[in-house]
């Protein structure tokens, strides 16, 4: 949009612009986010003054702003146009005078509203795009998350025009492949590019002479001598096939031939997956302090991986164990979890294991207690030399392929990626950025508590430097239309008196791909395949709904025969089930149609002083405030996933319903393995839920904000399932498929490690080590971080701010 067609805008609609300025400033708000900025446009719109506003320039510039503020007679606004298309603009209260402005400027402005005595001339501004100029970038917002298909595109046409060398880059990186001491792909008969096309040539002569289902084994010597080892298939058809692929690329490469051939090529036969934080075990650890999810999914991760590796291993003719080690912190105090042990092999495996490293404080010591994943900065540099040294003792050599989980384990991945050469991958889970409202712009604030200041500039440097990013979902990447993505949000904020960023990542950056996680088919089957379901299971679980032995629950249901929502999550402010039990308790019709059963915290402990304490006592007084003992069960946080697994489908038995009614999810695995136990699914609109689900069709989107809505659109389908069970069925059977079709751990761990051997391709071929961008990002580590992480050790906001950072 242009300055001209809002100031003829402004010009027109005076007198209705400035009372709805005037109308802004009476909401009283230092900050403005979109939904207050839409919802006073739209009443004002609607008014007979305002009316003639709607459609205009002034409106759609508001309209598509994601923030606003006031600083003296000035309107500021970050206007996201579409998805990380943002300007930022400057409108004059009293003038009616309306101007672009430069992010740094808005920033800066934003800053003083905080910090109005700070020295904004002295504050370091982190832009990396002069870093990146040059470098492939998606255009269509509808491509984010499918980097690797257009990093394929792209770099292919280049390979043998533009790349230095390309060709000859190209063979010197087959000849690279060994493993335990075997060479791989081709063997030193074969000199230079130019032998090699000749060589294909001879070696598909041979092969089409021969049986196709016949052993690579068969013709190995004959093979060898013509500069071919093992790796290229386990049959004569498919090692004729893999050769095919490489010709093609040698004749005329493109994307499809490129990812064809490097599907095949044994790259990864050891990784490395880093998860410092909480307690990381196979059991009784589910529910401690910062300890969740996450475990789960890399438990599931790496049975799925090992199993892909295996049979890759396998279809190319190799004979190779495969290793996978997770990379965690040992806890000497570990309250009778395994969390006090060295290594521990991963049940469901053949050869991964965790390896476990502890935290040492300055003097090499090492800390026995238990530490918060916000408390643990100052020992991730120390801690990553040690898994260094440790890994490489277990595996025998250095890992082929290294991958990050949360911010604390990304930043160790990076550590340890660019120290080994190795290629990297982050998993962010959950950015904390996007759930704490203004966590960055309030940092110290937060800074005793939850140390975001270090969290952040952890995030910038890991999703800076990593070689590739999974994401769950399109949203967690880059939003909606109407909200910004969890990456996205890192693109320009500020720190007030620490540092601001005007450009920290783009996410147009062909390292961004989705790949969606499953939940373990062994567990989470559906209610229907009785064959699978044992009787001591389904007693244990509906005594722990309907029962009178559980002492640590709370409420008996009193209508044993009714359908059941279930919601089943940790008690904190974002996970909302608060918020669930107050839409239950405040709506007759959908108590009328179901019970409430509530799996999570400890619903008889004495709570505490913390955020989880604070949702205890709420949830308490709502269920004493509305007599609600005969219709809700509360029942503690169960870890053993067997039982989690069959309390889905003894819900479905009873026709009921999940509920997941989050404030923001950015997954939802519960959702996966609710909707894969063949349970009718309700879950937030924000976040990875939107995606999963197909409204209507696959389950049903709810808004947590809107939660007499959401208690409505659950008792309209209870009560619509109870005239006509077919109903039932039929969103049972949609969200069965829906899974089977995107999320299960069998297509994540083959996409996964096709990125890996894409990713580690072109890593080599090309300039994709950015090392112009790895060394600023050294010094923002060394200036910067290091500063903020000795400061998490005890000291306070104002140390790390000011002229002294």
């Amino acid at each position: 949009m242009k300055n001209t067609e809002l100031e003829q805008s402004l010009g027109q609609h005076r007198d209705a612009v400035y009372l709805l300025l005037r109308k802004y400033r009476d909401a009283g708000k230092p900050f403005l986010l979109r939904s207050d900025i839409v919802a006073v446009l739209e009443e004002f719109c609607d008014s007979e003054i305002g009316a003639p506003l709607r459609n205009t320039p002034v409106y759609q510039l508001l309209h598509a702003a994601q923030e606003a503020f006031f600083r003296d007679s000035e309107m500021y606004l970050d206007v996201r146009w579409r998805v990380s298309r943002r300007t930022f603009w400057q409108l004059h209260c009293e003038h009616l005078s309306v101007r672009e402005i430069s992010v740094s400027r808005f920033l800066r402005s934003k800053e003083q509203i905080v910090e109005p005595q700070a020295n904004y001339d002295a504050v370091l501004e982190i832009d990396l795009q002069p870093f990146e100029r040059g470098f492939p970038r998606l255009r269509d917002a509808r491509s984010i998350g499918q980097g690797v298909e257009f990093l394929n595109r792209h770099l292919s046409n280049r390979l043998f025009q533009e790349l230095d060398n390309g060709g000859q880059r190209l063979f010197e990186f087959l000849r690279l492949h060994r493993v335990q001491g075997q060479q791989l792909m081709l063997n030193s008969s074969i000199a230079d590019l130019a032998a090699l096309q000749e060589a294909l040539q001879e070696a598909d002569e041979v092969l089409a002479k021969r049986p196709q289902d016949g052993q690579w084994a068969d013709v190995a010597a004959e093979m060898a001598k013509l500069g071919f080892e093992a790796g290229w298939g386990k049959t004569i058809d498919r090692a004729r096939e893999t050769m095919g692929f490489l010709s093609d690329i040698l004749e005329a490469p493109g994307p499809e031939s490129i990812a064809r051939f490097l599907g095949r090529l044994p790259m990864v036969f050891t990784i490395a997956i880093l998860s410092p934080h909480g307690y990381f075990a196979q059991s009784g650890v589910l529910g401690r302090p910062d300890t969740g999810g996450q475990v789960v999914y890399i438990l599931d991760q790496v049975r799925a991986l090992e199993e892909e590796m295996y049979d890759f291993i396998e279809r190319q003719g190799l004979e190779v164990e495969p290793q996978i080690v997770v990379l965690t912190r040992l806890i000497p105090d570990a309250e009778g979890t395994t969390c006090t042990q060295r290594l521990e092999p991963i049940a469901g495996t053949r050869n991964a294991r965790i390896l476990r490293v502890p935290f040492r404080n300055e003097t090499g010591e090492v800390i026995p207690h238990f530490i918060s994943r916000f408390d643990i900065w100052p020992y991730l540099e120390r801690f990553a030399g040690e898994c260094s040294r440790e890994m490489v003792a277990e595996l025998g050599q250095r890992p082929d392929f290294i991958i990050g989980n949360y911010s604390d384990g990304n930043l160790v991945a990076s550590m340890l990626a660019h120290r080994m050469g190795v290629t990297q991958c982050n998993i962010a889970h959950a950015l904390e950025k996007s759930k704490y409202l203004y966590s960055d712009l309030y940092w110290k604030e937060h800074e005793d508590e939850h140390h975001f200041a270090c969290q952040y500039t952890a995030d910038l440097i890991a999703m800076n430097t990593a070689d590739f990013i999974i994401a769950s979902t399109y949203q967690e990447i880059a939003g909606t239309s109407d909200t910004v993505g969890q990456y996205e949000s890192y693109q320009a904020y500020t720190m007030p008196d620490l540092y601001r960023v005007v450009y920290g990542i783009d996410v147009f950056d062909p390292k961004f791909n989705i790949v969606s996680p499953g939940a373990d088919p062994r567990v989470f089957f559906p209610y229907s395949q009785t064959e699978h379901r044992s009787d001591e299971m389904r007693d244990i679980v509906a005594e722990l709904v309907h029962g009178d032995s559980v002492e640590e629950a709370r409420g008996r249901l009193a209508g044993k025969k009714k359908p059941m929502l279930l919601a089943m999550s940790r008690v904190d402010y974002i996970k909302n089930i608060s918020g669930l039990v107050q839409w239950y308790a405040e709506s007759d019709t959908l108590q009328k149609e179901a019970n409430l059963v509530i799996v999570g915290g400890h619903p008889k402990a004495e709570p505490g002083g913390d955020e989880e304490g604070e949702q205890l006592r709420r949830i308490h007084g709502l269920l004493d405030e509305h007599q609600l003992d005969e219709r809700v069960r509360w029942i503690p946080m169960q870890t053993d996933k067997h039982i989690v697994g069959e309390l889905y489908r003894y819900t479905a038995d009873f026709r009921g319903a999940f509920v997941q009614p989050a404030l923001f999810e950015a997954f939802g695995l519960t959702v996966v393995e609710a909707m894969g136990s063949g349970l009718p699914t309700f879950a937030t609109c924000y976040g990875g839920p939107l995606e999963t689900i197909v409204d209507g069709v696959s389950g049903f989107h709810i808004d947590p904000n809107q939660g007499a809505t959401a208690a409505q659109k659950m008792a309209d389908f209870l009560a619509q399932c109870r005239d006509n069970p077919g109903h039932w069925e039929q969103l049972s059977r949609g969200g069965l498929t829906r899974i089977e079709q995107h999320y299960t751990w069998k297509l994540y761990a083959n996409r996964l490690m096709k990125l890996a051997r894409i990713y580690g391709f072109w890593k080599y071929i090309s300039n994709m080590e950015r090392a112009e961008t790895t060394r600023y990002l050294e010094m923002f580590y060394t200036l910067m971080y290091r500063r903020l992480a000795d400061a998490a050790n005890g000291s306070k906001a104002e140390e790390v701010s000011g002229e002294e950072t």
